[in-house]
């Protein structure tokens, strides 16, 4: 499970990862949450944002920790996607997941959607740590395990041999999705 969490940190601050490919027709702006949202910000500004660290709230929201960096542009920024584009609990991780794997056919994700595989991982971690059973953390892990597959897989579109996805280990690829 550590592995898995730092390789999705890993991944969300590699150099380029947020300029991948965008899907023709689509918007990289959304008016729905207050305008301010066209691109992924920069991976350095998005580590220092993560850096300073999240707490979940009692209503199941992520928010920054540091308030002075909150405050800033891509603090706001990233509040918007928190609490707006991150799922605050299990059923909607799940439906999220399910929406990125209905993808795996097509193109690399837009940044957009790529930074959102990456919340949406991020999110998971942070509710495995404050899962209070283990029933509860084990489907957290699960969600996020096979979030963490579904990156690999988008990174690795166009670059795995014969379109084969990437192998997390045998315990990712045993995983019966929901049981």
């Amino acid at each position: 499970m550590q592995f898995l969490a730092w390789l999705m940190v890993a991944i969300c601050f590699l150099p380029g990862v947020t300029t991948t490919q965008h899907r023709a027709g689509q918007p990289m702006d959304s008016t729905s949450v207050g305008g301010g949202l066209q691109e992924p910000e920069a991976p350095e500004v998005m580590f220092e944002l993560l850096w300073s660290g999240l707490e979940l709230d009692i209503m199941g929201q992520l928010h920054i920790q540091d308030e002075e960096l909150a405050s800033t542009r891509p603090g706001r920024r990233l509040s918007l996607l928190l609490q707006h584009h991150v799922p605050s609990d299990l059923e909607g991780a799940q439906q999220r997941l399910q929406q990125f794997q209905d993808l795996q056919k097509g193109p690399p994700l837009s940044p957009w959607d790529f930074e959102h595989l990456l919340l949406t991982g991020l999110s998971c971690v942070y509710r495995v740590h404050v899962a209070s059973e283990a029933e509860e953390r084990g489907r957290w892990a699960q969600v996020f395990t096979l979030l963490a597959q579904e990156t690999l897989w988008d990174l690795c579109k166009g670059f795995c041999p014969q379109g084969q996805p990437p192998f997390l280990g045998p315990s990712a690829s045993t995983l019966d999705p929901f049981p």
